[in-house]
């Protein structure tokens, strides 16, 4: 017997679980353990990943956008660590600034520098210390409640005085490089704080929204010339910004007039040269709002030179480059009558530089986009972006560049690092201090802290005889300029630890929102540079703005967001992670954040890919309580042999390959969807399509190994999404590593000690998972066919028409069409390449609601355009997801796509089909059902409620118990349906079904029906359940116990069949297979050659005369009498192949004998052909009944002649080689 703690543990009910409860009990093993702190212990000596945190203020608490941030930094510092790296996460507190002396302003009513000097600065900077760390335990709670790991023991602050040294050796290398001086500037300024602006604290709020079509200043290259003077600039108009990187050469009519004027507007100051007749595209009113300075015509402009925007092509100035060309195609009719050229964009652009021999023709082209439209590496500002992508980034980067103006880094405050200048009255001596081992020495005193109050006193004497000493300036540092030197500061560079920050730095990656822009990011990468002639970080992911759900700024003053704690509680931290991981704010877009949401995505991922879990955990369950066999899990790269296994391999597999991919390029917007749509494919395709052979109905090997698949990807799942979802991945790994063996490298402490998976290649089917695609199309295609017609799936329907031109794509759908009738329930698949078969044709309509208000006028004749569309425009309109109609681009999600039967039989097919199609396929549901299928359909609805009141009652599928039952009308359709289907109620149910009148009233009863009347098809149905099996009931029992006596012949007269190539049908394995000639045995059902033929082509699903027929090896004549066969093999061969003729003296198949009531014998086949899948219960019983020339299935099968004692169909696998009777 195996421990208990080899054993998976109970897995409640998710109504019985709270997310946030879990993810309590996973912090405090995370504190027992000290995970994170061992997780750097054990990565210590493997490479280095670098990581910088922007330091934010304590004075206040956490929001979403910090939470977002902060969100995408772990992601990606966990994922680093699961992939082989050493990840140092120090948390870091800006301290010093403007939001701290805010606050003791406010508290203390100061309203001006009088108001500190009457104070002191000790006192006030001792009020400023004392409530920077304010909410700093709050701080540590928040993000440590959301799963964030980051070490808040080794924290760096901007108040260290450690930290403030590396600051003054920065500032004293930038002093040094002549980067310093001491100027006027106008600046905006804050009266409530006395004290000078910075542009990012200034325009934290500021929005800008960018359209494509722009201008563009070249300022004149001499502005001692005539036309340079001034200061002008040359404007020239562009709708397509991401060329300007291309830019070469302007280009002016030369016969049209342009004038030189100077603005006069606050909007448009500066000396411009445009196109006189195109003002108007600078100037609303061009006669007040500009002077004209001096007139030329286009060619006296010719020659003259500006300065590039970029500095990337500069190696063409000397071809003649960035000066003004003249060509009669510019015109007057848009933009400033200059136009930009880059010649490899534009025919004209091309022509006309290469006439001015800029270029030639076999040169190599100035294009700097690769084969995907993207920038590339030389463009080394916008490297690796699509151009439209890059279009708002070169507008805004070139007003940001034209408009950036030296960097102001004084302000006149206290709480803040001193700028270490000791300066003389007469500012003709300036000492710059770079350290405090240099102040100390300079000044002769200790020196233990940096701050105003401790160093405004220390002199430094003057090296002019009889001078005054030199006294330290009153500024301190724009707090920006801290929080940009933190990547040296937070670890005393260069003071200490010199050689572990040259060994990582730049760093590897940074993350912050999209006001950083202005800000963080701006001032990193000027510090950086100006030490170090580059970058701080190598890789950046930008997050946009979360915003209120009506698209306004976050206001605790309008309360129109929820508490992101009240969220967490509610829904749990991993739900609200990926949402934010799932948002287009990953994207850079801003996200309007609504509660509804983030309960929406725990219903559709995480309730499911829990329920899925569970399942897993009952199957395990049931398998050693009835079958004694206790699931132990070994690895294995053995390929196996069912399809949906293979599948759901291979997708894992490739979806660890597509993370790898697009992870290591930080592209966490396109991962997280596929992390979430692989949920989806798991708990909705896999599972579901799989819960026969997971439950054992197709017998214990299948059981098995389909228990093996999911657990290997249940396990390399959690391992997967543990960066993203690290809760929900502990709770799961701490129960599923019971079954991993003691000595197996994936049995650790955490899920987090364990490194993501490499993808297995060898796993990866693209063929397999293509022909399941196609399976999904059909499978939603016909779900919404159901659902439009109000048709539950509870109820059979006669047949699915699949039409697809590729005669490939209709392979995958018949090799997989066993699981397409599953779960469509239908009885047929037929597959056709022409759709004119069936006479439907596809009309397509425009959706008013969404193309009114963008088509205004033409909406009528669209909409008349699109009623005249073909079959094959639509279909390629599908296709390619857009269609022009009228000049107007119209997508697919635009049209509305309706069909129609044509011909003799339009009014039959319309009767009995629905269509519906998507990109790939089109399919005809029949939704015609038989009597047969109606009362199969209310045998389902009575399994269903009964399965919802084992929920309610918090049953599992293990627990004995009886189910009864009253329906009122003892000779009612509702009756006779469980009469007729009782063993198949029973089977799914896995609980013996009895009439309420015959209930015993010492029986414990479990729950009955709160609603006693509820009615099934207007018929009263009543339940009740009560604890343990009835006398005689057992789901192990089999044919060895009660089934009968095993090892008897086949009744009926039969013969074994192969197929030498692949079947199209089912599993293409699955080859061998066994015809009866009669049956009942003494009723021919196949009489000739040409019906054998027939059948073993409807079996294997091989083509019309496309096989040889060979008995003993031989061609078989087609003559031959079918009693020459019994008990034979007949080989069909694919036409030109051979094969091994072996024999088989029993039939492949295995099946039971059936006694039927006029005393004939037939046979039923349980499986055909063999590696197909074991017949349902309900087929078998089917098959029963058409035998006995019944139109619905019989109910029961019996062990003996009269008929007492009625069969389980539990396990189908120990039926087989068994008598019964019907």
């Amino acid at each position: 017997m195996a421990k208990q703690e080899d054993r998976l543990a109970p897995i409640p009910d998710v109504d019985q679980i709270s997310f946030p409860g879990e993810e309590e009990k996973v912090l405090k093993l995370w504190k027992e353990i000290d995970v994170f702190h061992n997780c750097l212990k054990q990565s210590k000596d493997k490479p280095k990943f670098t990581f910088y945190d922007g330091p934010p203020f304590a004075t206040g608490l956490p929001h979403y956008g910090h939470i977002l941030a902060g969100t995408i930094k772990d992601v990606v510092t966990r994922y680093a660590h699961q992939t082989g790296h050493h990840v140092e996460r120090r948390f870091g507190w800006d301290t010093h600034g403007l939001p701290v002396e805010y606050e003791i302003d406010k508290t203390h009513n100061i309203k001006g520098p009088e108001d500190v000097a009457a104070m002191g600065i000790a006192k006030y900077n001792a009020l400023c210390r004392g409530i920077v760390m304010r909410y700093a335990e709050d701080w540590e709670k928040i993000i440590t409640r959301f799963g964030r790991w980051i070490d808040f023991r080794n924290d760096y602050k901007t108040l260290y005085p450690w930290y403030m040294e590396s600051i003054w050796w920065i500032f004293s290398q930038l002093y040094a490089k002549g980067l310093v001086y001491r100027g006027v500037k106008v600046m905006p300024f804050s009266t409530a704080c006395s004290t000078p602006l910075s542009n990012f604290e200034a325009g934290q709020n500021y929005k800008d929204t960018q359209d494509p079509s722009v201008v563009v200043q070249f300022p004149v290259l001499d502005t001692a010339c005539e036309v340079g003077s001034g200061g002008a600039a040359l404007v020239a108009w562009t709708t397509t910004p991401w060329t300007l990187p291309s830019n070469i050469a302007l280009c002016v009519n030369p016969d049209m007039k342009y004038v030189k004027v100077r603005g006069k507007t606050k909007e448009c100051e500066g000396v411009f040269i445009l196109m006189e007749d195109r003002l108007v595209q600078l100037f609303k009113n061009p006669a007040e709002d500009c002077e004209v300075l001096a007139r030329y015509t286009g060619k006296q402009l010719e020659g003259t030179e500006y300065v590039p925007l970029f500095d990337y092509f500069k190696e063409q100035k000397s071809r003649g480059a960035f000066r003004v060309l003249c060509d009669s195609y510019v015109s007057a009719e848009s933009g400033t009558g200059i136009v930009h050229q880059a010649p490899y964009f534009g025919e004209d652009d091309f022509r006309v530089c290469l006439g001015y021999g800029i270029i030639t023709r076999d040169q190599r082209p100035i294009c700097p986009v690769d084969d995907a439209g993207r920038f590339i590496d030389e463009v080394t500002h916008f490297k690796g972006l699509h151009v439209k992508q890059a279009d708002p980034e070169i507008i805004n980067f070139a007003n940001w560049l034209r408009e950036a103006r030296d960097w102001a880094i004084s302000r006149n405050r206290y709480w803040g690092t001193p700028i270490p200048l000791w300066v003389s009255q007469d500012m003709e001596e300036v000492v710059c201090v770079s350290s405090i081992a240099e102040l100390e020495r300079l000044s002769g005193e200790k020196v233990t802290d940096l701050h105003r109050d401790k160093i405004d006193h220390l002199t430094i004497p003057s090296q002019r005889p009889g001078q005054p000493p030199l006294r330290r300036i009153s500024e301190v540092f724009d707090c920006w300029f801290e929080s940009g030197a933190m990547p040296y500061a937070q670890v005393h560079y260069p003071f200490e630890n010199k050689a572990q920050f040259d060994d990582c730095f730049p760093a590897d990656f940074i993350a912050e929102g999209i006001d950083q822009t202005r800000g963080w990011f701006y001032t990193l990468l000027v510090i950086s540079t100006a030490l170090f002639g580059g970058p701080p970080f190598k890789n950046l992911i930008v997050n946009g703005l979360v915003l209120a759900s009506d698209g306004q700024k976050m206001s605790k003053r309008k309360q129109n967001y929820p508490d992101p704690m009240d969220v967490v509680n509610q829904y749990g931290a991993d739900a609200l992670r990926l949402y934010l991981t799932n948002s287009p704010a990953v994207r850079g877009e801003n996200l309007r954040f609504r509660e509804e949401e983030v309960k929406a995505l725990l219903k559709e991922v995480f309730i499911p890919w829990l329920n899925a879990y569970r399942y897993f955990g009952q199957q395990v369950e049931r398998l050693e309580k009835d079958e004694g066999i206790v699931f132990n899990y070994q690895e294995s790269s053995d390929i196996p042999k069912n399809v949906m296994d293979r599948w759901i391999l291979s997708f894992t597999q490739s979806l660890l390959a597509f993370v790898r991919k697009e992870m290591k390029a930080f592209r966490l917007y396109t991962v997280t969807p596929r992390l979430v749509k692989f949920v989806d494919n798991l708990t909705n395709w896999y599972v579901r399509f799989n819960r026969k052979r997971l439950k054992g109905d197709a017998g214990t090997a299948e059981c098995q190994e389909s228990l093996a698949t999911l657990y290997n990807v249940l396990l390399t799942m959690v391992r997967l999404m543990s960066p993203f979802t690290p809760f929900i991945t502990e709770t799961m790994y701490q129960n599923l590593k019971r079954v991993l063996g003691t000595e197996s490298e994936l049995r650790a402490d955490s899920v987090h000690y364990l490194m993501v998976p490499e993808a297995q290649i060898s796993l990866i089917s693209e063929r397999t998972e293509t022909a399941v695609a196609s399976l999904q199309s059909v499978v939603e295609l016909g779900r919404y066919l159901r659902d439009k017609l109000n048709c539950p799936i509870k109820y059979p329907l006669p047949e699915v028409v699949v039409i697809q031109k590729e005669e490939s794509v209709l392979q995958d759908v018949l090799a997989l069409e066993s699981y397409i009738k599953e779960e469509l329930n239908v009885r047929t698949v037929t597959t056709s390449t022409d759709k004119s078969k069936y006479g439907v044709a596809l009309k397509a309509e425009i959706n008013f609601k969404l193309l009114g208000a963008r088509l205004k006028g033409d909406v009528k004749q669209v909409a008349q355009a699109a009623a005249t569309l073909n079959d094959d425009q639509i279909t390629e309109a599908l296709s390619s997801g857009a269609i022009d109609l009228l000049g107007h681009n119209i997508s697919a999600d635009e049209l509305i796509i309706k069909y129609a039967f044509s011909g003799e039989r339009a009014e039959e097919l319309s009767s009995k089909y629905q269509a519906h199609s998507d990109s790939s396929v089109l399919i005809l549901l029949d939704t015609t059902p038989s009597q047969e299928m109606l009362w199969e359909g209310l045998a389902r609805e009575v399994v269903n409620r009964i399965q919802k009141l084992k929920k309610e009652a918090r049953l599992v599928p293990t627990d004995e118990v009886t189910v009864w039952y009253d329906a009122p009308d003892k000779s009612g359709e509702l009756q006779r349906v469980i009469d007729c289907h009782l063993d198949y109620i029973q089977t799914a149910t896995r609980a013996p079904l009895r009439p309420l009148a015959s209930r015993p009233a010492s029986t414990e009863v479990l729950i009955q029906e709160k609603e006693p009347k509820k009615k099934i098809k207007e018929t009263v149905l009543e339940l009740v359940i009560t604890k343990g099996y009835v006398p005689g009931f057992s789901t192990t029992s089999g044919a060895a116990t009660m089934n009968g006596s095993g090892g008897v012949q086949l009744a009926c007269p039969w013969v074994n069949v192969v197929y030498g190539g692949r079947a199209r049908r089912g599993n293409p394995e699955a080859v061998t297979g066994t015809l009866l000639l009669e049956n009942p045995a003494g009723v021919p059902v196949l009489c000739s050659m040409d019906d054998l033929t027939a059948a073993a082509r409807k079996l294997f699903g091989f083509a019309e005369n496309s096989v040889e027929v060979l008995v003993d090896g031989v061609p078989l004549n087609t003559a031959a009498k079918m009693s020459a066969l019994v008990g034979k093999t007949v080989f069909f061969l694919p036409k030109g192949s051979s094969a091994n003729f072996t024999m088989n003296n029993a039939p492949f198949a295995r099946f039971i004998n059936v006694t039927l009531k006029s005393g004939a014998v037939a046979s039923v086949l349980l499986e055909n052909p063999v590696k197909s899948g074991l017949s349902s219960p309900h087929e078998i019983l089917s098959v029963t009944g058409k035998l006995t020339g019944c139109k619905t299935s019989v109910g029961s099968l019996y062990t003996n002649e009269s008929r007492s004692k009625i069969v389980r169909l539990d396990n189908i696998a120990a039926l087989s080689g068994s008598s019964f009777y019907c």
